[in-house]
């Protein structure tokens, strides 16, 4: 049962060749790869792949640029083994991803999600260590030094709180991540709309110890890029206001209650603050402490 893997590319094609490297030089040779290039404007691209003589390696080019989430739902459309994972463009595996994962599965074949442990690296390929992964590792996510099933309120409260999750580390049950979908309109926090989705449905996450994936931090990332303007937070403050009423309908309160609070994302933005108020830009920093300071409204 090879490991469906996907990477959706537009981004740097240096580390693209590094990622798909990585993959090459797993310990467990049951992968198939399919980079999905969203039209990058760079015919080097194509004429690497070309050079590839290897039948698990496929590259599809998009006509035309389809955005973030349109490649994403492209990428599962096409998938057809039990398992998928949306491998980040920039990402690293390392040797053991492959066999880890598999492994995992096969022990708990309960699991819809498979979050591995992660180290993070920045723009050289250095291990390094940022505010915001020390509040995911060290302070958000739960502690698991053996495998461990996490399900339901308990896991969806945890998860609004602080996403702690790492999203193109995760494998994911190819039907879960079908059924589940991704949302319009959400393109920073689509990963963490779908998760909570698939865990509504009843789908259980296994937490690993196992270190076996690198996840590359640096500021051209989506996610930092629009952070300082504040619109990533419009789009968060909509998402946890939709959230609340999710969960309310189940009758999960205390999820309910996390997702109309959503404490680390609200301090997200008011870390961001003092860096605007230096630029001196006055719309970001009102956007930034209204998310940081009035909250998600909303009934529960």
């Amino acid at each position: 049962m090879p490991l469906d893997i996907f990477v959706p590319f537009w981004g740097d094609p240096a580390l693209l060749k590094e990622t798909v490297r990585s993959v090459q030089a797993q310990t467990d040779d049951d992968w198939l790869l399919t980079v999905v290039d969203d039209a990058y404007p760079d015919p080097t691209v194509a004429e690497y792949f070309a050079g590839i003589d290897d039948p698990r390696v496929r590259y599809v080019r998009n006509e035309q640029n389809l955005g973030i989430t349109d490649n994403y739902r492209r990428c599962v459309g096409m998938a057809t083994e039990e398992l998928i994972v949306l491998l980040g463009c920039d990402d690293v595996l390392l040797p053991t991803y492959v066999a880890t994962v598999l492994d995992a599965h096969r022990r708990f074949p309960q699991a819809h999600m498979i979050q591995p442990g992660v180290d993070i690296i920045d723009e050289t390929g250095t291990v390094t260590s940022t505010l915001a992964d020390t509040v995911k590792q060290k302070l958000s996510m739960p502690r698991a030094p053996q495998p461990r099933l996490l399900a339901g309120e308990e896991l969806a409260s945890s998860l609004l709180r602080a996403n702690w999750l790492y999203w193109p580390s995760i494998v994911f049950r190819r039907e879960a991540i079908q059924a589940a979908g991704f949302r319009d309109g959400y393109p920073i926090i689509q990963d963490l709309a779908l998760e909570i989705d698939i865990v509504c449905a009843g789908g259980p996450l296994l937490l690993l110890p196992d270190v076996c994936f690198q996840y590359r931090r640096h500021g051209a990332s989506a996610s930092s890029a629009t952070a300082g303007g504040g619109a990533r937070f419009d789009g968060e403050r909509r998402y946890f206001a939709e959230a609340a009423e999710q969960m309310s309908a189940l009758g999960w309160r205390r999820a309910a209650r996390a997702a109309r609070w959503h404490l680390t994302s609200r301090a997200h933005a008011l870390t961001l603050l003092p860096r605007v108020l230096v630029d001196r830009d006055a719309d970001a920093a009102k956007m930034l402490a209204h998310h940081a300071f009035a909250g998600t409204r909303t009934s529960a």
